[in-house]
């Protein structure tokens, strides 16, 4: 993601086929960015390896609202200055960590990536230099010095060449957005875990305004005024919103089954974008909700989640996309609003920007084989 910085440029219009710009010029762009975002080249980052020094690569999920963004900061509580200093406690020196994806303050990931090196010296000898930990030692090393934090932990650790970029070998990445809607209060245990929409959401139209907004565009409409991007052009692969399972206790498999989305695995259904689920989940808003009438049973929200994946996005720009996606769903913008957003080329023509609180970075895809 972009820091802030220069307004969007003006550009000419794109159609929505999915064509990439070739590959060599996407590189460079993207480590043009870098070094906008960075202040570092990417040649510098390519230094000569050191004896009993290994590069890792690291997963870590965190909760987003009780840090102050992703990347390290000055007198400020970050996920990338938490895990640092973990790793500085396990190795006994300072070590620097590079992240594939900022995220801002109050946004959460399921899966973010950094890679750190790390050099094994001897604490008996500190002339002596060891070989490298196994990523099974690095990840339950760390994790035992984060586990006083009790919002930060790394999930996989796995050893890569000196050469491995945690952001350029990155081959897209996974944003998901939770919406939870209708008038109830959220229970506490969403709080700051999604977007309370008091108002009933219309899924086939923002399913409709998805198909405008996938694809290869000049996105100046849904970048924030700050972004530092060279340019606003990039590539949506994929954008569209589906439901989710919800309900306000803990449902045993029978009820599942009702709901269509028994597999165990909570983001499965997104993977399917094109399957009938609407009037099933309907059915089992229903039928979970009259089971569950009883003094103290708290209702339950109608639950959509917007996916969207790509190589890259500019600054804000998912939380602006979800923004517009909302007020379709709540019939304040039509899908032709949506393609005169898309056109105009500002910023100031977009609806207010979704809160950070309902937005996840889902997953970032390598080609580790």
């Amino acid at each position: 993601m972009s820091l802030e910085g220069s307004d969007a440029e003006s550009t000419p219009s794109y159609s929505g086929d999915h064509q990439r710009l070739p590959k060599v010029q996407r590189i460079e762009e993207q480590e043009q960015d870098f070094e906008v975002e960075f202040g570092e080249s990417v040649a510098n980052m390519k230094r000569p390896q050191k004896p009993g020094l290994q590069r890792y690569l690291v997963a870590f999920e965190y909760i987003g609202t009780r840090f102050y963004g992703s990347q390290q900061q000055t007198n400020q509580r970050t996920a990338v200055g938490v895990l640092q200093e973990a790793f500085q406690k396990f190795v006994g020196q300072q070590v620097s960590i590079f992240c594939s994806s900022r995220t801002d303050a109050g946004v959460h990931a399921l899966s973010n990536v950094c890679h750190v090196d790390v050099e094994r010296i001897s604490k008996r000898k500190p002339d002596e230099v060891l070989q490298p930990h196994e990523p099974s030692v690095v990840r339950r090393a760390v994790n035992h010095f984060l586990q006083r934090e009790g919002d930060i932990m790394v999930i996989e650790v796995r050893s890569v060449p000196f050469d491995f970029h945690a952001r350029y070998k990155a081959q897209e990445r996974t944003y998901y957005y939770r919406l939870l809607s209708g008038p109830e209060s959220l229970s506490m245990f969403e709080r700051d875990r999604a977007w309370h929409v008091p108002e009933e959401l219309n899924l086939q139209a923002m399913q409709e305004a998805c198909k405008v907004l996938v694809g290869h565009h000049d996105f100046s409409s849904f970048r924030a005024t700050g972004c530092q991007a060279k340019s606003p052009i990039r590539t949506l692969d994929e954008l569209h919103v589906t439901e989710s399972f919800s309900a306000p206790y803990f449902p045993s498999f029978a009820e599942r089954e009702l709901s269509s989305f028994g597999t165990g695995d909570s983001f499965k259904w997104a993977d399917n974008p094109d399957a009938n689920v609407v009037d099933a989940s309907s059915y089992s808003r229903k039928e979970l909700n009259r089971s569950g009438q009883g003094f103290g049973i708290r209702s339950g929200h109608h639950c959509l989640v917007v996916k969207t994946r790509a190589r890259s996005f500019l600054y804000h720009q998912v939380r602006l996309l979800v923004g517009v996606l909302k007020c379709v769903g709540t019939g304040h913008l039509t899908v032709t609003d949506v393609e005169r957003i898309l056109n105009a080329r500002t910023v100031t023509a977009a609806s207010p920007m979704a809160p950070a609180c309902g937005l996840y970075l889902g997953h970032v895809k390598y080609d580790l084989d």
